[in-house]
């Protein structure tokens, strides 16, 4: 990226530097026309004797080159304008493209250790049930936990075949009568045999939609497995669903870091998480909040994220009613 900005500078300046030049050599050439017309003018008509067609002449002159000096300056800007907008273009589409290649290779590296996890933990649980002789108990343990990173990986896969289902115009969402409080708290008591302790349950009012019944769980799962990543494990993650003005709002309410202001903006782009994925602590693939926000859009509702205090975030979908 350093050595691309350094050509680039220099090009534009070169071509800057060449424009200026150029403009330069018309004016020079433009004043030796002149003076040449003059000299001319001078050998064919007497300034003395007729000093009112000298004159005349003369005036055409000097209008002859202040249109020459109009049109290459006029020219000349076009010209600089142009290569401005160009040099603009082609600047800010290389950046975009760097940046879409580093998202990309942070993709990559979380999808490969997203997949690999999961996978491994998961045949260490069915070696430790082949090898040993276990109690009943310790045979259903490693089971659910099996279970859970299965549950994982499907969504994981769901998340990027319907990102690319939608990405390439493939998915067509269904339409349907939905109770949209039942899909929120079969979720949420997902979430809460997944993880004991961890979610909270807050008021859930009646709520009916019109929507895919599939594109709207994975919204509302995402949303609570971005919270359960950002979440210390001995803080509480709270769920509501509220409704009011003709819309559904789902809060999702974590106890986490929060996230910066000026990163408020950007964590619903396309592969985009913050930090670099090689020293990030957090799994992900910057697929989940992308995809929720592509899913809430479809639906003709909105998404946000804001502060909680002390400290988490609270991300808030609303939707409207049936």
């Amino acid at each position: 990226m350093r050595f691309f900005t350094t050509v680039y500078t220099l090009l534009l300046v070169y071509i800057i530097a060449a424009l200026v030049f150029w403009g330069l050599s018309l004016e020079k050439q433009s004043k030796i026309i002149f003076e040449q017309d003059k000299q001319n003018l001078q050998e064919h008509i007497d300034s003395t004797r007729n000093p009112l067609a000298y004159q005349s002449k003369l005036q055409e002159l000097e209008s002859k080159k202040a249109r020459r000096k109009s049109q290459y300056i006029g020219e000349g800007s076009t010209f600089f304008a142009v290569i401005l907008i160009g040099a603009a273009v082609v600047y800010s589409s290389f950046r975009r493209s760097v940046r879409l290649s580093r998202q990309q290779n942070n993709f990559m590296l979380s999808v490969t250790h997203e997949l690999k996890s999961p996978i491994a933990a998961m045949k260490l649980n069915l070696q430790t049930l082949e090898r040993h002789k276990l109690d009943e108990e310790k045979k259903n343990q490693l089971v659910s936990r099996c279970i859970h990173e299965a549950s994982r990986l499907n969504d994981l896969c769901n998340n990027m075949l319907i990102a690319s289902q939608m990405e390439g115009k493939q998915y067509r969402a269904a339409r349907e009568k939905i109770d949209f409080s039942a899909l929120v708290e079969h979720t949420l008591q997902d979430y809460m045999i997944r993880y004991p302790g961890r979610f909270e349950e807050g008021p859930i009012f009646k709520a009916e939609l019109n929507g895919d019944r599939l594109l709207l769980n994975m919204a509302v799962n995402n949303l609570m497995e971005n919270a359960v990543k950002y979440t210390p494990e001995d803080k509480t993650i709270s769920v509501k669903l509220t409704t009011g003005n003709n819309v559904a709002v789902l809060q999702v309410i974590d106890q986490g870091q929060g996230i910066p202001d000026k990163e408020k903006n950007k964590i619903f782009n396309k592969f985009y998480r913050v930090g670099n994925e090689e020293t990030r602590k957090t799994k992900g693939t910057g697929l989940g909040l992308y995809l929720t926000s592509k899913i809430v859009m479809q639906h003709r509702g909105k998404i946000s994220v804001k502060d909680n205090e002390p400290h988490g975030c609270v991300f808030e979908i609303s939707l409207p009613l049936v």
